[in-house]
């Protein structure tokens, strides 16, 4: 079985620099055995990758679903830098997902599966899928299209 270290090899996935943060709170904080994650936005995998934009209005549903993958890839930078390597991840424990939409748009779980499906491709359909929330909202900061926090369960 597979490291997440060695998942993201081979999975040929390249992670972005760690965010920094864009106001006044820190990107994660450890307390004890769980790390708690703030909320992210998507990275730029490609340069089709939807960064901003509203569900219904301006995105497709399998953009969305982009987008929010592109957020785990941000986070997965995150819990990184944190901890040094994604192998001291013990468990995906908690998400909640953001979805920047229309009011008509109701498919708010199917974009954040974009997000869900990598946690599950890096850490295993066990350890890799946790608890989950995901919500609509009328805007989310600079448009972004997705915004994701997350609760891990670390060694």
């Amino acid at each position: 079985m597979s490291t997440a270290e060695e998942k993201i090899q081979e999975l040929h996935l390249t992670l972005p620099k760690a965010a920094t943060p864009v106001a006044k709170y820190k990107m994660a904080v450890r307390v004890g055995n769980m790390l708690y994650v703030s909320g992210h936005g998507p990275a730029r995998i490609s340069a089709t990758t939807p960064i901003t934009g509203r569900l219904g209005k301006d995105l497709t549903l399998e953009q969305g679903r982009e987008s929010a993958r592109a957020v785990g890839l941000n986070i997965l930078a995150t819990v990184r830098d944190q901890l040094g390597s994604l192998d001291k991840v013990v468990r995906l424990v908690k998400t909640l997902g953001l979805v920047n939409s229309s009011p008509d748009f109701l498919d708010h779980p199917k974009v954040i599966n974009g997000y869900s499906d990598l946690m599950a491709e890096v850490f295993g359909e066990d350890a890799g899928v946790g608890a989950r929330s995901a919500i609509g909202t009328v805007a989310l900061p600079g448009n972004i299209a997705v915004e994701i926090e997350s609760i891990f369960e670390v060694k």
